[in-house]
């Protein structure tokens, strides 16, 4: 391990640490909540809260970046399901552009467009066979990241990973990983680490 290396992890981990006390102060919430699943929970992280506060974006972004740069190299854009993976894949692509390794961010829609192409997809220019990571603010079920998935696969696009910010740990991570490997920022235990 060269030093260079060890100087990236110690910041990533700075980072990272400074982004789980962002969440906690911002998003998070020890309550009774009924998820957009539909699923009912004693907690909620509101990622929104983060990603759209000029630091948290921040913080994603070289860290989604870093991770990105580690497990799919080989992506060229990042993107996911309107409305939560939007500010994710901006503040990634901003940082991506910003360091040197420029990816374009895209948003799937959750309805097609309604005239024109009736394209599912929004892209600058992202052609069939582009290689690219689904982003994901909070993991539950899976189901958002897997219609993310299907329809940027139904774009032609290759689907090489998917990257989160939290992990539930409620079954999502079994699900995605079918279509693709997934990696997370945060699980459960950051914010509940007494509980299952």
């Amino acid at each position: 391990m060269t030093w260079e290396s060890l100087l990236d992890q110690r910041a990533f981990a700075t980072k990272r640490a400074r982004l789980l006390e962002l969440i906690r102060d911002l998003a998070f919430a020890e309550r009774e909540v009924t998820l957009s699943s539909g699923l009912k929970s004693n907690f909620y992280v509101d990622c929104k809260q983060v990603s759209l506060h000029p630091e948290g974006a921040t913080l994603i972004g070289e860290l989604f970046h870093a991770v990105i740069d580690e497990v799919a190299p080989t992506a060229i854009a990042i993107g996911g399901l309107t409305l939560g993976a939007d500010p994710l894949a901006t503040a990634t692509s901003v940082i991506s552009f910003q360091v040197g390794r420029p990816r374009a961010a895209f948003i799937v829609r959750k309805e097609p467009k309604g005239h024109g192409t009736n394209q599912w997809v929004e892209s600058a220019g992202l052609k069939p066979g582009a290689p690219v990571v689904i982003l994901e603010d909070v993991v539950t079920t899976g189901a958002a990241t897997l219609k993310a998935i299907e329809r940027s696969r139904l774009a032609g696009l290759i689907v090489v990973h998917a990257v989160a910010l939290v992990d539930r740990l409620e079954g999502g991570r079994d699900a995605v990983v079918k279509e693709t490997p997934l990696t997370t920022l945060f699980t459960r235990r950051d914010f509940l680490p007494d509980k299952p």
